[in-house]
């Protein structure tokens, strides 16, 4: 079996030679930008292609300023594996620490540290730069290496290809059973591809082009995908890997992606590639457990959250369990599964991380749960007395009942009840006018006490978090956009809700 693709990230302090070991490895020069090369740092991202005889691994650079750490996890976000360097003549220092951090919060388990510039230091100093290297990351493989004399190179390209085995084979056994997910791993080679863009260009004769590591999924050329949160729709003209162009992006690579149908400021850093069947949501609350730090995060109330190739601050509300509600003040591209990492605004530093168990769940706090749950179990009441129905509409309306949140339409229940279709239409009429229902839409109609019950929820939920959305409404009944939009458009034409754009606010009365 072929090697999969696989990317690894570097990571350490400023000037500790990340850039020089990558130049070492693969030939290539990431410090793209004039800034970097006169600064003598790197403050973007930097790509290249490393060739381990029979496996490639896409090699992602990232800056080594505490000013960049943003960056750094932007490039760490998609890495499977790492390489973090430490200069013999400084040994570990903060953003050494920081770095490991974040990778821990990401989980990426596996890696090899890089010993550098042993040539400038004496055989004493080299012994305990080894040795702190030891203590900070044990049973991490470490290499001693110049990347001027080309010292210890081979022995870090043997390190790296053992550290790839390793990464591919957890990968083919494990999966995170103890996290409640509806959707798989977004790590997963198989499912729907997501890329999360990094990177945003345009090339004289072709137009737009995407950079991003491929968490998931397959992207081919030809194939419709989404921008998101936009929602604008593109086409992908052609793919490149590492300057290759291919007809198939495989998960784990690095991809280049020209795009047609959209123009250059209708994409940006921290926008989400995908197809709409990937269920990455816009969101503005993420349900989370917390996999690191959970105390020293749920002891903020506000932090710096990242995910992807996007960040925003949040309140964090601890819902108990090491499980916490991040609110967010500008929205994430999330999916259950995701990573995130959790930093301190002042004095920044990265405090832990967690995995995304809801990506646009209902808004927590005291009572809401209860409230949701009593509402939820109290017993549908029987209906008030009216004029005897006919006995098409009292078929009708005990279906009806039964479907509960879910009504078929009339031409469903027209089929199942072996009537016509005008039939039930007309025992729809004649239960409203009497009461027994109500006509949410032409074709949602929801027996009375149904309807009862999810207006108070929703309205519920909409004096909760000053508002909502289809989405949330969604998300909280469990039901399809088609049910969701109906019945806030009928709360709404009740004057129970106001809409102002995509959302639906109450209407508050005031004593007089």
């Amino acid at each position: 079996m072929a090697p999969s693709p696989l990317t690894v990230g570097t990571a350490g302090h400023i000037d500790h030679g990340k850039t020089a070991l990558v130049r070492a490895l693969t030939g290539r020069e990431t410090d793209r930008l004039a800034e970097e090369r006169r600064r003598g740092m790197s403050i973007e991202l930097g790509f290249a292609e490393l060739d381990l005889g029979g496996r490639r691994l896409s090699l992602v650079d990232v800056p080594g300023h505490e000013r960049f750490v943003r960056t750094m996890i932007a490039g760490a976000s998609g890495i499977d594996m790492f390489l973090l360097v430490v200069a013999a003549d400084d040994g570990p220092m903060p953003q050494t620490l920081e770095h490991l951090a974040v990778l821990r919060a990401l989980g990426v388990k596996h890696g090899v540290l890089a010993l550098t510039k042993v040539d400038l230091v004496d055989a004493d100093a080299r012994r305990v730069a080894a040795d702190e290297c030891a203590h900070l990351a044990p049973g991490l493989p470490l290499v001693e290496v110049s990347s001027e004399t080309g010292e210890g190179l081979e022995e870090l390209r043997a390190a790296l290809a053992q550290a790839a085995e390793e990464t591919e084979t957890e990968r083919r056994s494990s999966f995170p059973r103890h996290i409640h997910m509806k959707r798989r791993t977004p790590m997963d080679s198989d499912g729907e591809p997501v890329l999360h863009v990094d990177r945003v260009f345009t090339v004289a004769g072709h137009g737009t082009v995407v950079t991003g590591t491929l968490w998931s999924g397959r992207l081919e050329r030809g194939q419709r995908v989404t921008v998101l949160p936009r929602g604008r729709e593109a086409r992908i003209r052609s793919i490149e890997v590492h300057d290759r162009a291919l007809e198939v992006a495989e998960p784990h690579q690095r991809v280049a992606l020209n795009l047609g149908g959209i123009d250059r400021d209708e994409v940006a850093r921290g926008d989400v590639i995908a197809p709409l069947a990937a269920g990455v949501e816009a969101s503005y609350r993420l349900d989370v457990e917390l996999t690191s730090g959970a105390e020293a995060i749920l002891a903020e109330p506000r932090a710096q959250v990242h995910l992807g190739t996007r960040d925003s601050a949040a309140r964090v509300v601890d819902l108990g369990g090491g499980a916490a509600q991040l609110r967010l003040e500008r929205p994430l591209l999330a999916r259950a599964g995701d990573r995130l990492v959790v930093r301190r605004i002042a004095p920044p530093d990265t405090l832990g991380g967690g995995v995304v168990r809801e990506p646009a769940p209902p808004r927590h706090g005291a009572g809401w749960e209860r409230q949701v749950a009593e509402e939820a179990a109290a017993p549908t009441p029987p209906p008030t007395e009216t004029a005897e129905p006919s006995p098409l509409a009292r078929r009708v309306l005990a279906e009806l009942e039964k479907d509960g949140p879910r009504p078929r339409g009339a031409a469903a229940l027209a089929a199942d009840l072996g009537a016509e279709r005008r039939e039930v239409e007309g025992a729809f009429a004649e239960l409203a006018a009497a009461g027994a229902v109500v006509r949410a839409k032409a074709d949602v109609v929801y027996a009375a006490p149904v309807y009862g019950k999810l207006a108070r929820l929703i309205v519920a939920l909409a004096e909760r978090d000053e508002g909502t959305t289809i989405a949330a409404v969604r998300d909280l009944l469990d039901l399809s956009r088609k049910y969701a939009q109906a019945l806030l458009e009928q709360l709404d034409a009740e004057h129970r809700l106001r809409r102002d754009g995509d959302r639906h606010l109450p209407r508050r009365t005031t004593a007089g």
